[in-house]
């Protein structure tokens, strides 16, 4: 087998070749005068059986090949949504053991979600896409976009929250960010892939309006408007198939519904069998546990359901070609994108720029959840001793958490943050208050940290007790951390509530000193009976290479946090729908009997709650959150005018308008988020009590004042109607609720569609 260098090296031989000589011998495949669809039938003419069926499949554990003999290299991916992944050994998950694969690790897509702000969506694209094409790179394995069904979750950090609408106006800059690099983006896990526990032997029952108004959103506008050249099918069953060979996710609405033109891979190891994978949708098999030596191949990936079963049914007469010629297409239409783009540029790797970029998003993505008393930002004047505390403080977070884990070039530690901003004014001591997870290693990558502890919880307790006790400020960084059981993929979360006795510390430390911030560190909401105790929260998400440079510039104010929850914080889990409603993690009877354990005996999740997800659920069924959806504090205050709308009624094809000004009333410059839903005043079924439809990030000085608009045509007024298979609106009242969370409108306006 030729590797990537060796075939990259023909195909400029062989262009340069062709280009030497007479134009008009050029091969139309190799002559990039003529349009992409030429070429690629061009090409596919050329190519034998074998060599088709060969593209099909993976070569290695993140590679697949293309035709040597005419010069199409291979494809090779890389994990993950958040940075690009060390290389790891040709057949093993063991690392390769590079010395130059290290990189910038950039905040989890819940942080990236969490700024609400679509320009730095696409920062953050172009930055990571350019790491990926710098490390050669051909598709990244990201972004992901499944809901927020339950905070127990272990994946949630890797993926945008609750609401689909704020996920699919968040995905597209980012895809297009990457892409524009000649590296193509794998929307991810396609689709209803919400939970990790049973991942890989459940099957979903949903009905159609929430699969089309929840789930789905995100994935359509990713190909839609985001035009992402791959898809990544999901572990899970969706109507007794599985997702990454289903005949109604991935023929029926992917390619035909939303006439999807690119190329759609499978999940590690989520492919079963041949004949699903070949009428159903599957393009490109990666990671299938099969083993080749018993099946009688030198190779095991010759035993792949897409490779020498494939071939052998074709060559029996027992399939045709049309399926296979259409899934090279599209591979073909892939290849001139990305590994036979010759104008893609050649990217760069842990720039100045990039690690601004990943500072920036942590910045605007860190959520004050609340500031009572104005503890924060900290008065240096007043801060002659800060007290750290908190094992997060110290724990490296870009290792761990699966498939997402990374390898970087530095990671900037919430301790050495604090200490970098504030060491010159103020003496900042650190005490660890508890112990959580000493580990720090993933599939051989190694954080290098040893954070093994002979003392006894009662002695840490007492110390930060002590500790906070002779300080002028307290900050306690804790929350999860990317341990399995934790914020990590394959398993979910065991409890709502926080780990490792964190809750008893927190309350201590309210006791020991009023000026107490609490900055959590998890890509999940999370329980807090200690809230009225506490006057100063802070949700820092899992933010990368920069995470202590983010967290410090916040605290000391250099930073106004603007940013916003993604999803909903209950005040205990039986408050969240899927719970309370819905299966989780499965059917009881069926979780009795012990079924999900293996993929002959699946269990049923069913999704009882159907369209009343996060603060759908909460608002509707009138159950106060811990912390709402949309919800952020500011260290500025805004003021929003009443909202006006250009018509007060508009028809089945018209639109309408309306404008807001935001005011900032306050002292600092600061950014808000004008956050507009829509509300069915009167409908034939039932309807969340309202639906973000829109929302704006806009810059304020200190006394500034701002003009935003939303326009809004009938799609935002709309239902989706299982029984027709159509989106409809129905005439009647509506209001437009403007606000900044959900469960904060500052303004309303009614109207009619005809």
């Amino acid at each position: 087998m030729l590797k990537k260098t060796a075939i990259v090296s023909l195909f400029t031989l062989i262009s340069a070749s062709y280009m030497a000589q007479n134009t008009t011998v050029i091969p139309v495949y190799l002559d990039e005068s003529k349009p992409v669809e030429q070429r690629v039938q061009d090409a596919l003419s050329k190519m034998t059986l074998e060599e088709k069926i060969a593209m099909l499949h993976a070569q290695s554990k993140f590679s697949s090949p293309g035709v040597p003999r005419l010069g199409i290299p291979e494809f090779w991916t890389t994990d993950g949504p958040h940075g690009v992944r060390s290389e790891v050994k040709w057949d093993e998950w063991d690392q390769a053991g590079w010395t130059n694969d290290s990189i910038i690790a950039y905040p989890a897509l819940t942080a990236l979600s969490a700024t609400w702000n679509k320009n730095m969506s696409w920062n953050y694209g172009k930055a990571l896409g350019e790491e990926a094409r710098y490390r050669k790179k051909d598709i990244l394995l990201g972004p992901g976009v499944n809901i927020y069904r339950t905070p127990l979750n272990g994946r949630n950090f890797e993926y945008m929250g609750e609401d689909p609408f704020l996920t699919s106006k968040m995905v597209v800059p980012y895809i297009k960010g990457v892409q524009s690099n000649g590296v193509a983006t794998s929307v991810k896990h396609y689709a209803l892939n919400n939970q990790e526990m049973f991942r890989h032997t459940s099957n979903v029952i949903i009905d159609d309006r929430a699969l089309y108004e929840i789930y789905l959103p995100p994935f359509k506008a990713a190909v839609t408007e985001g035009d992402s050249w791959t898809i990544m099918g999901a572990y899970d069953m969706y109507k007794g198939q599985y997702a990454s060979q289903n005949q109604y996710l991935l023929n029926d609405i992917l390619k035909k519904e939303w006439s999807y033109k690119g190329v759609v891979l499978s999940d590690w190891g989520a492919v079963n069998n041949t004949e699903q994978a070949i009428h159903n949708g599957l393009d490109l098999e990666f990671g299938s546990w099969t083993n080749g030596l018993s099946e009688g191949h030198s190779n095991a990936y010759d035993s792949y359901y897409l490779a020498q079963p494939y071939l052998k049914l074709i060559k029996e007469g027992k399939v045709g070609t049309k399926e296979l010629d259409d899934k090279v297409t599209r591979l073909l239409r892939l290849a001139y994108k990305t590994t036979m783009n010759r104008n893609k540029p050649f990217g760069n790797i842990a720039s100045e720029e990039h690690k601004a970029v990943a500072r920036e998003i942590g910045e605007e993505g860190i959520v004050l959840l609340k500031n009572q008393g104005n503890v924060l930002p900290i008065d240096i004047s007043k801060a002659k001793k800060i007290a750290v505390i908190g094992e997060n403080a110290i724990k490296i977070m870009t290792v761990g958490g699966g498939s997402s884990s990374l390898k970087v070039k530095y990671e900037t530690l919430p301790l050495d943050g604090i200490k970098a901003r504030f060491g010159k004014q103020a003496d900042v001591q650190y005490a660890r208050g508890y112990v959580g997870d000493i580990g720090g290693e993933y599939n051989g990558v190694k954080s290098g940290q040893n954070l093994k502890e002979e003392r006894s919880p009662e002695a840490l307790l007492n110390e930060a007790v002590a500790l906070a006790k002779s300080s002028d400020y307290v900050i306690f960084v804790g929350g999860l951390n990317k341990a399995d059981f934790q914020d990590s993929e394959g398993n979910d979360r065991k409890s709502y509530g926080l780990p490792y006795n964190q809750d008893n510390v927190i309350s201590a430390l309210a006791k020991a000193n009023k000026n107490l911030a609490v900055v959590l560190v998890s890509g999940n909401a999370v329980a807090m009976p200690w809230v009225k105790e506490v006057p100063t929260i802070v949700q820092a998400w899992y933010l990368g290479s920069e995470a202590g440079n983010s967290i410090a510039a916040v605290l000391a104010g250099d930073a106004n946090p603007s940013g916003k929850l993604p999803f909903t914080f209950p005040v205990k889990l039986e408050d969240n729908a899927a719970h309370q409603m819905g299966e989780y993690p499965g059917n009881k009877e069926e979780l009795a009997a012990g079924k999900g354990k293996d993929q002959q005996n699946p269990i049923n999740i069913k999704y009882n709650e159907g369209i009343l997800v996060g603060y759908r659920w909460h608002d509707t069924k009138k159950i106060k959150p811990l912390f709402s959806f949309g919800h952020g504090l500011s260290y500025t205050t805004f003021e929003f005018e009443k909202a006006k709308a250009d018509k007060t009624t508009m028809s089945q094809d018209d639109k309408i308008t309306f404008t807001v000004s935001v005011k900032n009333t306050g002292k600092r410059a600061g950014a808000e988020v004008a956050q507009l839903y829509i509300s069915d005043l009167k409908s034939s079924v039932q309807r969340p009590t309202k639906e973000l439809k829109g929302f704006e990030k806009v810059f304020l000085k200190p006394g500034e004042e701002k003009e935003v608009t939303f326009t809004i045509d009938k799609t935002a007024l709309s239902f989706f109607d299982a029984d027709k298979h159509e989106w409809v609106a129905e005439p009647g009242d509506f209001e437009a609720l403007i606000g900044n969370s959900s469960d904060a409108i500052k303004t309303k306006v009614k109207f009619t569609l005809k």
